[in-house]
């Protein structure tokens, strides 16, 4: 039978800007268990807004001055050790909730960042109220988004040969993925490199669009809950995730083609796994129904995810 976990919120439970398998985890929990957990919002000390009309959590202050800094911004809740996870294993990571529990958000850019970082010499930046009863992001005078919250990170530990790695760039592990697909009700599979897998996740969201061009979505605290399952049945080397209707795998790599490359070719990959279609037709598939998309092109390696219905393949 399975156990719900309630993360506890504060500095002891957060890694700043890093993912480490030396990081002793918070809590151990059984495969297949449910565990809720708060994240703060990527931050540094710049990016907290001056109107007093934005209440700042005590606690972001308190992290920013207290966890040891590490390469990244992102403030990650974890680590979550997951009992019979072993190097070779896939963390099935069921997205049940996902929810902003902020009153604002942040987005900005900075000179030398983004995808166009010479056309913008002076940094800028906005703090969007977040309207939880109208269900809206108020960005700036008269333009409104709904609010479409997701984790932009989710990840275990990397290969302990790696050492620490900074939280802004997505490897195999996971880590900072921005697919603004993986909201609640969908499922990411994450391989396994470390005993226990090691979950941690944060970055939270309010909203974002494919690219996250500008270097940020809508950076803000997010409540998620998730139930985290050892898969010893799947012998996947690379992320992976799937919606109700959807499957979506995703490429990561500095070269944007090769990212695109390394989508396409998963794909081809679960399409055969998953019918009696040849690796051929799968290819030829996924040209007439799969949706390239570009996920990030920001965070040093960039991401393509592609998407194919499921109903195409069943």
């Amino acid at each position: 039978m399975s156990h719900h976990h309630d993360m506890p919120f504060s500095v002891d439970t957060m890694v700043w800007g890093s993912f480490d398998a030396a990081v002793k985890p918070v809590i151990e929990i059984a495969s297949g268990d449910t565990v809720s957990l708060r994240a703060l919002p990527a931050c540094l000390p710049s990016r907290l807004p001056k109107a007093e009309a934005h209440n700042i959590p005590p606690l972001l202050i308190e992290a920013m001055q207290t966890l040891p800094p590490g390469p990244s911004g992102h403030i990650l809740t974890g680590p979550i050790a997951v009992k019979g996870a072993m190097p070779g294993d896939i963390l099935q990571v069921d997205i049940l909730d996902v929810k902003c529990w902020m009153e604002w958000g942040y987005v900005s850019f900075g000179p030398l960042k983004g995808t166009l970082p010479n056309d913008f010499p002076d940094p800028a930046i906005v703090h969007p109220f977040i309207d939880h009863a109208a269900g809206l992001i108020r960005f700036v005078k008269g333009i409104t988004l709904p609010i479409a919250p997701f984790f932009g990170i989710m990840g275990v530990a990397p290969p302990a040969i790696w050492g620490k790695q900074p939280s802004a760039v997505p490897r195999a592990f996971g880590g900072n993925l921005d697919n603004k697909e993986l909201r609640a009700g969908t499922t990411l599979y994450l391989p396994v490199f470390v005993p226990g897998a090691q979950f941690s996740a944060g970055d939270g969201h309010g909203t974002q669009g494919d690219g996250e061009v500008c270097i940020n979505g809508l950076e803000t605290g997010l409540d998620g809950t998730f139930r985290l399952t050892v898969r010893k049945d799947l012998d996947w080397t690379w992320p992976f995730a799937e919606s109700p209707t959807h499957l979506i795998s995703m490429g990561i790599d500095e070269d944007l083609d090769e990212a695109a490359r390394q989508a396409l070719r998963q794909m081809i990959l679960h399409i055969t796994r998953l019918s009696t279609l040849t690796r051929e037709e799968a290819y030829m598939l996924c040209s007439l129904t799969g949706d390239m998309r570009v996920t990030q092109l920001v965070n040093g390696n960039k991401g393509v995810h592609m998407m194919m219905a499921k109903s195409a393949i069943s």
